[in-house]
C-alpha cells in the first residue's frame, strides 16, 4: 500500500474514533438528563416531594377548604393524580384518549367518599411518577422525537410539564394543609 492509500486509512479510522467518541459523549449527556428529570420528578430537588405533603395530613379534613383557598385537599391530590395520569398516558405509545378540560381534571366533589378512596388516589399518584421516572430514564425512548398522537410534544416537554404543574400544585397542597392547621 502506498503513502496515500495509508494515510486515507489512518484518516477514515480517526473519523471513526471521533464520530465514536461524539456518541459516546452525547449518550452520557443523555444520561445524565435522564436522571436529572427523574431526580426533578421526584420533587426533591428544590421543591416540595409528594410524600411530605401528604405525610400525616388529616384525612377528616381532607375536604375542608380554609379561607381564601380554591381547593380542598382532596381537590387538589385528585387533581394531581388525574393530570399526571393523563400526561403519562400521552407520554406513552398507543392509543391516547384526550379528556375534557376542566371537568374531567378535577374531581366531581370536594372531599373523598371513603378513606380507601383517598389512599387509592395517593397510591395511584405514587406509582404514576414512578411509571413517568422509569419512561424518562429509559435510553429506548427518544426525549426530543414529537409524540405521534400530539401536536408537537415530546417526552422531554411532557416530564418537565409534570414536574411544573405538580410543584405548582403541592405548594397550594402545603397551603391548605398549613392553614387548616391552625
Amino acid at each position: 500500500m502506498d503513502d496515500l492509500g495509508l494515510n486515507h486509512l489512518f484518516q477514515n479510522s480517526r473519523d471513526e474514533l471521533g464520530r465514536t467518541a461524539e456518541f459516546m459523549t452525547e449518550e452520557k449527556e443523555l444520561g445524565s438528563l435522564r436522571k436529572q428529570l427523574a431526580a426533578m420528578l421526584s420533587g426533591r430537588e428544590a421543591h416540595l416531594d409528594f410524600a411530605s405533603a401528604v405525610a400525616d395530613f388529616p384525612f377528616e379534613l381532607a375536604g375542608a377548604k380554609p379561607g381564601g383557598a380554591p381547593h380542598s385537599a382532596w381537590e387538589l391530590i385528585e387533581h394531581l393524580r388525574i393530570a399526571q395520569r393523563d400526561i403519562l398516558d400521552f407520554s406513552r405509545p398507543g392509543d391516547y384518549q384526550e379528556r375534557k378540560w376542566p371537568d374531567e381534571y378535577w374531581p366531581s366533589s370536594a372531599a373523598p367518599s371513603s378513606r380507601e378512596q383517598w389512599n387509592r388516589s395517593l397510591m395511584s399518584f405514587g406509582q404514576d411518577l414512578r411509571a413517568l421516572q422509569e419512561l424518562a430514564q429509559d435510553s429506548s425512548n427518544d426525549l426530543f422525537t414529537p409524540l405521534p398522537h400530539g401536536t408537537g410534544q415530546t417526552l422531554l416537554r411532557e416530564v418537565l410539564l409534570v414536574a411544573d404543574h405538580n410543584s405548582h400544585h403541592l405548594g397550594q397542597l402545603l397551603f391548605v394543609k398549613k392553614m387548616l392547621a391552625r
